[in-house]
């Protein structure tokens, strides 16, 4: 949407891994010489840990492209598996043809393990076994973890084993009864966020793989930018993705610091202030203080002095104190809750089936579970399904409710129904019995932009309009930007010419749609929930907006 308005040949800062956009950093390259090393020495364990979104995919990447050439290389992603399932992995990623008997006995398949190892060893290669994510690991699994690495030559270890995940892996390989596998850790690293000029580095160097030829964030933007994303890459990408959105919406090429703290804003769901405010704030209270102290002394010093008078000429009355006034209870307002909390207590109802169910209810729309595709049964009922990558602003725009796909700490995908924003930093969730008010903040940190809305589009042939086409739908197009600009409603042309192009870009630069003249679906959908000339649930509304 915004490349080619910076100059750029492709958006420089999608969340998905590409090669091409690696940034090794001091960090990435230490740790990636660590396992390195690991594997060309003795076998054993090494472990590397990381927050979520510092890297630890992009190390295992690499990796993997310099692994030596006599390794051989067995990948676990999804470690929630029983013992004899982690071995059956592992027998299948070394290309190790198993009969259906031999998948049900643990000795069988460790036999067979061994038997592989023996022969690798004998050509001189080495066996190594990466496992993702392995704070998942089971203790009864990390014991049959250990256990490999008792596979041995009289010199030898036969088996390398790197353990990579999130910072829970050093509590759990610290429990009491797996201190022998700790024991048997020989590299240990952990991946540290990155520094602030890291980060101007790290954006930097994204920008000139896309194409940038100029500077397009100003120095106060990348320390912002560093500031409010902690160093971790992955927020800083969808940072800087808003950031350059919001920078293109206001056709602007410099994006300062002001557009960073906004683009938080809508990925973190609420607003932040310059760091200078804080200092500022603490100042002011100080301030106040000290005048309020002083203040205070002179009221306290003045009425000592008046009571002293008053006592020298006035008998000591006793004076009993009136009752307070009754106080009003104020009522409780419900406390919003944490999303992480909804998708553990409600894992079926999450689900894309349960998600859909939702909101083909709030369209008053029936949907059936094994009735095949949900687009497919939205279109038979006069609605359409359209996939979108943006933000919590987007949302606010397009003011319909929306299906997020949300990523929990462990990798699992989960689909919630939102159903009303409000402006208290809370968002309304559709579930099959309730709808609770759950913390924008919180669903911000597990959604990555990834969402899906229902509209009845007013078109018949769901298609973008553009200059020089003709038909209902422009006449449409016409007659509803028409009616919002409160002019007469005479009969509307139905040929897209040049007027009607000014009128959608003036249409698209207010409500920060791409500006380009071209009604595309979204800038139908926003022009279509303006109007409401079919009704349908609103986001906005929904929640009392």
């Amino acid at each position: 949407m915004y490349a080619s308005f910076f100059g750029l040949t492709e958006k420089p800062f999608a969340i998905t891994p590409d090669p091409r956009y690696l940034f090794m950093s001091a960090r990435h390259a230490e740790a990636l010489a660590h396992l390195l090393y690991g594997i060309t020495e003795a076998g054993g364990f090494i472990q590397l840990t990381g927050e979520v979104g510092t890297g630890k995919t992009t190390i295992v990447r690499s990796l993997l492209e310099r692994m030596p050439g006599h390794a051989d290389v067995a990948v676990i992603l999804n470690p929630q598996l029983s013992p004899i399932q982690f071995v059956v992995t592992i027998c299948e990623e070394l290309g190790l043809f198993l009969r259906d008997d031999d998948t049900t006995n643990l000795k069988d398949l460790i036999d067979t393990l061994n038997r592989r190892l023996l022969e690798a060893h004998a050509k001189g290669r080495r066996v190594v076994v990466i496992v993702d994510e392995a704070q998942n690991l089971t203790p009864e699994t990390l014991e049959q973890v250990r256990l490999l690495t008792n596979l041995e030559t009289a010199s030898q270890k036969l088996l390398q084993i790197i353990l990579i995940g999130q910072p829970e892996l050093r509590d759990v390989l610290d429990r009491v009864e797996l201190r022998q596998l700790a024991q048997r850790i020989t590299g240990r690293y952990h991946l540290d966020p990155l520094s602030k000029t890291e980060t101007a580095l790290y954006v930097n160097h994204r920008l000139r793989i896309a194409g940038a030829n100029g500077e397009i964030l100003t120095g106060p933007a990348l320390r912002e930018i560093h500031r409010l994303s902690g160093g971790i890459p992955r927020i800083i990408n969808v940072i800087c993705d808003r950031a350059l959105l919001g920078a293109f919406t206001q056709e602007t090429h410099r994006v300062g610091p002001s557009m960073v703290r906004a683009a938080a804003a809508e990925v973190y769901g609420r607003p932040f202030s310059p760091p200078w405010m804080k200092a500022a704030a603490v100042t002011s209270v100080a301030a106040a203080l000290a005048v309020m102290s002083v203040g205070l002394l002179l009221l306290m010093r003045k009425e000592s002095s008046e009571s002293a008078t008053a006592n020298a000429a006035t008998p000591v009355a006793t004076v009993v104190p009136a009752p307070p006034p009754p106080q009003e209870t104020a009522p409780a307002v419900p406390q919003a809750q944490d999303i992480a909390d909804i998708l553990v207590d409600h894992p079926s109802e999450t689900t894309t089936e349960g998600a859909f169910a939702q909101m083909f209810s709030v369209w008053g729309a029936k949907f059936d579970p094994v009735g095949g595709r949900p687009c497919d049964q939205a279109r038979q009922q006069g609605l359409e399904c359209v996939y979108q990558q943006g933000s919590w602003g987007q949302l606010r725009t397009l003011n319909r409710p929306a299906i997020l796909t949300l990523i929990d700490d462990d990798g699992s995908a989960h689909q919630v129904t939102v159903t009303g924003l409000n402006d208290d930093g809370n968002a309304r969730i559709a579930l099959a019995d309730s709808q609770p008010d759950v913390s924008i903040a919180s669903i911000s940190r597990l959604w990555y932009g990834d969402y899906l809305v229902l509209w009845r589009p007013q078109v018949v042939t769901q298609r973008p309009l553009s200059a020089g086409m003709q038909g209902d739908g422009v006449r449409w197009l016409r007659r509803s930007l028409n009616s919002l600009q409160g002019r007469p409603d005479t009969p509307a042309s139905d040929y897209y010419d040049q007027e009607l192009v000014k009128m959608v870009e003036d249409f698209q630069r207010r409500h920060r749609l791409n500006v380009d003249g071209i009604a595309g679906v979204q800038t139908q959908m926003v022009l279509d929930t303006l109007s409401s000339t079919l009704g349908g649930p609103l986001l906005l509304a929904a929640s009392g907006s």
